[in-house]
């Protein structure tokens, strides 16, 4: 059996390592030694991977060393997307991996690329690299696939083995190959798609569709919330039809849903087109910090409390629940809007890591509540686990504002939720 190469072990790319290490021989490839030292110890930060799953792939080796992976006929591409400041895409990351890839490939190999992007980038952007670093010729002595991830950090049901699989390959016999190495692990089976680039496509649009569809129900919050209607309460009355799409409001964040339409839309535009309903959504989606922080500076007001210098208490700054993940998240926009209005804001999250939240935000998190009597309001901002435990009531009682972004806490002891 061929040996794989997974070059990014992250979020996506350790489960994909983990699964095949049970089967044949897999070299896990990652820049970041700390990453690696940790994996090697036997234990996965992310949370994605449990230690006995990491010690049941016993196939399965990690390194920072390039040499390492000179032997492998596969190779994986499982590194972040991201976008810069101005929502451009970034496909740093990518380059740097296929120059990774362009170093060692042989005779034969395939690259397949799981990363998220637009349609054409593995083509037109990928390729191209690996053929100036190696000097090999595309589709004549290396191969590409495109199987894009489909992984949900924190969700233990849907897994990487339980969600079905596209796939695709540079040509026919190709994708044939990527279909059935994939296969191996994907108990929900695979889809084989005619192209690359309809493989790319179908991943953007994935998330895409998810945004647009998000943004609609946070505009209706935003309606129903001057009419004095509860939005939960209007959605669970649509639900009880058949095809109505269950949806809720909430920040969209994380690296998927909160990047990818950008992706589009950038692509969209280099090909003449300004796209205005992916966009829209992205608008309304990212302003939804700033709307949580305003509503509950409003709700502080009516109820006779100082806003300046008043104490906040934040639950959550993760992107997600029971999720360590805090990239892009827009919880941070709760934060940031709450200090403008010269406000104190404790940041209460058992997910994340200090360090980590330290590093990216400078903000330093509180270890555990111990002060239930001196907050003027308090925002659930990520519905973890562990905040169905708090005793609301106790900030109740001393007169706090609660507002519940995630609609999970009883009605009764909130004062607005979006």
């Amino acid at each position: 059996m061929k040996t794989i190469a997974v070059i990014g072990l992250g979020y996506v790319g350790l489960p994909l390592a983990v699964e095949f290490g049970q089967h044949r021989k897999v070299i896990g490839f990652e820049i970041n030694q700390a990453r690696v030292d940790e994996l090697v110890a036997g234990h996965d930060s992310t949370l994605e991977t449990s230690d006995e799953d990491l010690a049941a792939a016993q196939y399965l080796t990690f390194t920072t060393n390039i040499n390492d992976i000179k032997e492998a006929q596969l190779f994986i591409v499982a590194v972040p997307t991201p976008t810069d400041k101005n929502n451009r895409p970034d496909l740093t990351p990518l380059i740097g991996a296929s120059t990774t890839v362009g170093k060692v490939i042989k005779e034969g190999d395939i690259v397949i690329y799981e990363s998220t992007v637009y349609p054409g980038a593995t083509e037109e952007d990928c390729v191209p690299v690996i053929e100036k670093v190696s000097g090999k010729k595309f589709n004549k002595d290396f191969f590409v696939g495109y199987s894009p991830e489909r992984i949900n950090p924190g969700d233990k049901v849907n897994t990487l083995t339980t969600i079905k699989k596209v796939t695709s390959g540079s040509t026919p016999e190709v994708g044939k190959e990527v279909d059935a190495l994939y296969n191996e692990i994907i108990t929900a089976g695979t889809h084989l798609a005619s192209s690359i680039k309809v493989a790319e496509a179908s991943k953007i649009i994935e998330n895409s569709q998810r945004d647009i569809n998000i943004a609609f129900v946070n505009e209706l919050a935003k309606i129903f919330n001057l009419m004095n209607i509860d939005t939960l309460e209007v959605l669970e009355a649509a639900g009880t039809k058949w095809n109505f799409l269950p949806f809720r409001p909430g920040m969209v964040g994380g690296h998927c849903i909160g990047v990818d339409p950008f992706y589009l839309a950038q692509k969209a535009q280099e090909v003449g087109y300004h796209p205005e309903i992916i966009l829209a959504g992205r608008r309304l989606n990212d302003s939804m910090g700033a709307y949580v922080a305003t509503e509950v500076v409003k709700l502080m007001v009516k109820a006779g409390k100082t806003v300046k210098n008043a104490k906040a208490l934040l639950l959550g700054i993760t992107f997600k629940e029971n999720c360590p993940d805090i990239r892009n998240t827009r919880a941070i926009d709760v934060y940031h809007e709450l200090k403008d209005f010269s406000m104190d804001v404790d940041v209460f999250d058992p997910w994340a890591s200090h360090e980590h939240v330290q590093e990216e935000f400078g903000i330093d998190m509180i270890d555990e509540i111990t002060d239930f009597d001196h907050y003027g309001c308090v925002i659930l901002a990520v519905s973890h686990k562990q905040f169905s435990h708090i005793d609301y009531k106790k900030f109740k009682n001393s007169g706090a504002i609660i507002y519940d972004v995630k609609s999970v806490l009883p009605k009764d002891i909130i004062d607005a939720r979006l």
